[in-house]
């Protein structure tokens, strides 16, 4: 369809979200928004922030059985791997990805702030596996219209929005052509 072939012209960087494009036929990443938090010339990786797994956190993690987290796909690369995004700027050794949102940190002071209810399942995303890119495969997707690059986001949007609504705002912040985008039906022949 050549009506997808107009892209924006940001550049994909640490902190970036990528939308999938309203028919990418990969069902790893159909309408998927991932926050990208690395992005460099040796490659790039994040996480699909809503495709929710069928499991709770405590039927992953044995010890956080009373923390009523969901967890995410976050990609299809080492699914048996836990990963976690949030908001926790006191929680050490985390990487900031971008505007108050962290990316891993001290897990053993993450569990005490579980286990003593200092934080909300609001504050913190977990994910099994993770997306990632060799080098300059995310740039030749880029070129295949396969993605669409936004700065926009924040806390909020990464951990409020409902999963089921992310890939759709997502599109209609970025306004004009991509809010239209957003209202494409998963199956054009439903429309």
């Amino acid at each position: 369809m050549d009506f997808f072939k107009y892209r924006n012209k940001l550049k994909p960087e640490k902190g970036s979200i990528l939308v999938s494009e309203p028919f990418l036929p990969d069902p790893n990443f159909e309408r998927t928004t991932i926050l990208l938090c690395e992005y460099n010339q040796d490659g790039s990786f994040g996480f699909v922030l809503n495709k929710r797994a069928e499991a709770q956190l405590g039927e992953v993690m044995e010890d956080f059985k009373s923390f009523d987290a969901p967890v995410f796909i976050g990609g299809p690369v080492q699914q048996d791997t836990l990963h976690y995004l949030h908001r926790l700027p006191q929680l050490e050794d985390s990487t900031e990805i971008v505007n108050g949102i962290f990316w891993g940190g001290n897990f053993d002071q993450l569990s005490i702030l579980i286990d003593t209810g200092q934080i909300s399942p609001m504050d913190i995303r977990f994910f099994l596996g993770y997306s990632g890119w060799g080098e300059g495969q995310l740039d030749t997707e880029l070129k295949e219209n396969s993605w669409i690059v936004s700065n926009r986001v924040t806390p909020e949007f990464v951990f409020e929005t409902l999963p089921d609504e992310m890939w759709k705002k997502a599109l209609q912040a970025l306004g004009g052509r991509y809010s239209i985008y957003s209202n494409y039906p998963v199956d054009p022949r439903m429309n």
